[in-house]
């Protein structure tokens, strides 16, 4: 079972993980986006963690919420509406119970994935950061390392795509060949769950 502790680690892990990749996110965004994604990623993640530091929700449910909720108020452009409402979901999806399952954060996961397909009116194959959350989502009944798998290799799947979503739609055939920074980060959110179970194993 999981526990806040667990998805305070999940958070953290994060964090830690956009600080290391930001200038890479932002190297992604800078072809096909105004190359400020890393930028807004790290400070987003980074006051998700101080955030998390000082308050201390005692539900999982609770963490998600809090930290989608500062996501939304501190990341610029559409990254921190379309972050922020898949964990605000999630959070609200998982309820007030002290622990939940593997089962149960897969499907808290899959009502803010909805919620992000609905917000930025994208679907799998538009080149966005659905690509890499919707096979995550879909393998995490296999386990995290499974998600964690099949979030990269959906990153790196948007590459060849013609974006249809966001900033990078309106370079056309342009945006042929550069992989989505988008799905990119969505990976790296994905990776920390791993890194998050392997911590409480220790």
């Amino acid at each position: 079972m999981l526990d806040a502790d667990f998805f305070r680690r999940w958070m953290a892990a994060t964090a830690m993980s956009v600080d290391r990749e930001a200038d890479r996110l932002t190297a992604l965004d800078s072809p096909i986006g105004d190359a400020d994604h890393g930028i807004n990623m790290k400070r987003g993640f980074a006051a998700v963690r101080t955030t998390l530091e000082k308050e201390t929700p005692d539900t999982p449910g609770g963490v998600l919420t809090l930290a989608g909720k500062q996501l939304i108020s501190t990341v610029g452009g559409a990254s921190g509406p379309l972050y922020g409402t898949l964990l605000r979901r999630a959070g609200k999806a998982l309820g007030d119970a002290g622990e939940v399952s593997e089962a149960q954060l897969a499907d808290a996961l899959h009502a803010g994935l909805d919620g992000v397909m609905t917000l930025g009116g994208a679907k799998p194959g538009d080149k966005t950061m659905v690509d890499a959350l919707v096979p995550a989502v879909e393998a995490l009944s296999a386990g995290f390392a499974a998600a964690r798998t099949a979030a990269e290799e959906g990153a790196e799947a948007t590459t060849p795509m013609l974006a249809r979503k966001g900033r990078a739609s309106y370079l056309g055939e342009r945006s042929i060949g550069h992989q989505d920074p988008g799905a990119t980060s969505s990976a790296l959110l994905v990776a920390a769950l791993t890194e998050a179970a392997e911590a409480a194993d220790e």
